[in-house]
């Protein structure tokens, strides 16, 4: 790094709280030395009370941009300049990109996680799957993979402030798309029980799982999974949830955390940023090795 930072760096961010865990200033600036780019890629904890400062510290301080993690990704849409349609349609950003004090906010998550899918061999066009989660990341995920195929959706929420979130998510899908979603309360265990069942990939993407909540699973049952299924957790830190152990006592074939999913969603935010591919191979081998 000290041998690429100079008067010319132009700066990139990532805006979340907690954030210390991220793997992704590895990814980029890892990204950025592979191809001689001369980006640097900085993380700040910055909740949703200095969000509005500090996005407009990428205009002051000329930032190429940000990426956008929880709890800003939806606080973050009136703070910008334009929304791509994808993002506007999903109402969460998680890349926001900086054209000369324009801002432009865009959402790779979903196209991650499909693609993280694809890496693995995974089609789950034509499925059902049940959805934990109706955030900024369970969103994206939630209308890309309804954009992409998969033909039923169970949504599953606590009351709390995403509820209205969640009820929008599921209208959009049933609306705009040919998949067939419903929304139901977290709180109801045989319900969430029963759609799991009826479901080839149950995706957790709620903040159960990463500390504080490490120690925590939305399923602790083995019984709830079957070995041909396909059960997700976006969480990436630690490497293996309690949720990922459980569905590998349950034997499920395909345990996935959000690795992947970070990694193509990174790649994709990479391009919008320098118009370049991603040397997403070495990327993979170093993050995966590490």
């Amino acid at each position: 790094m000290k041998d690429r930072i100079d008067g010319h760096t132009i700066l990139i961010g990532l805006m979340a709280y907690p954030i210390r865990h991220s793997m992704s200033p590895t990814m980029h600036n890892s990204a950025f030395a592979k191809l001689g780019l001369n980006n640097a890629y900085l993380a700040f904890e910055i909740d949703n009370k200095k969000l509005p400062g500090a996005i407009n510290a990428i205009r002051t301080l000329g930032m190429r941009g940000s990426n956008i993690s929880m709890p800003n990704k939806q606080k973050v849409i009136p703070l910008l300049d334009k929304l791509d349609p994808v993002a506007e349609l999903i109402g969460a950003v998680n890349t926001v990109v900086n054209d000369d004090g324009v801002l432009t906010g865009y959402t790779t998550d979903g196209t991650g996680f499909m693609k993280s899918l694809a890496d693995e061999g995974v089609d789950i066009g034509g499925q059902k799957m049940t959805l934990a989660g109706a955030g900024g990341a369970g969103t994206a995920i939630g209308i890309q993979a309804a954009l992409d195929g998969v033909k039923d959706i169970s949504v599953f929420n606590i009351h709390d402030q995403t509820w209205e979130n969640a009820e929008r998510m599921v209208k959009i899908i049933n609306d705009k798309t040919n998949c067939q979603a419903k929304l139901f309360d977290l709180a109801e265990k045989k319900t969430f029980k029963a759609e799991i069942a009826g479901s080839m990939i149950y995706c957790d993407a709620t903040g159960v799982g990463m500390k504080p909540l490490a120690d925590k699973t939305l399923v602790s049952d083995p019984s709830w999974f079957r070995p041909e299924m396909i059960v997700f957790d976006t969480v990436y830190a630690p490497r293996t949830t309690k949720l990922m152990r459980v569905a590998q006592q349950a034997g499920v074939k395909h345990v996935l955390n959000g690795l992947g999913m970070m990694l193509e969603q990174g790649a994709e935010a990479f391009k919008l940023w320098t118009g370049k591919d991603m040397p997403i191979d070495y990327i993979r081998e170093l993050l995966f090795k590490e």
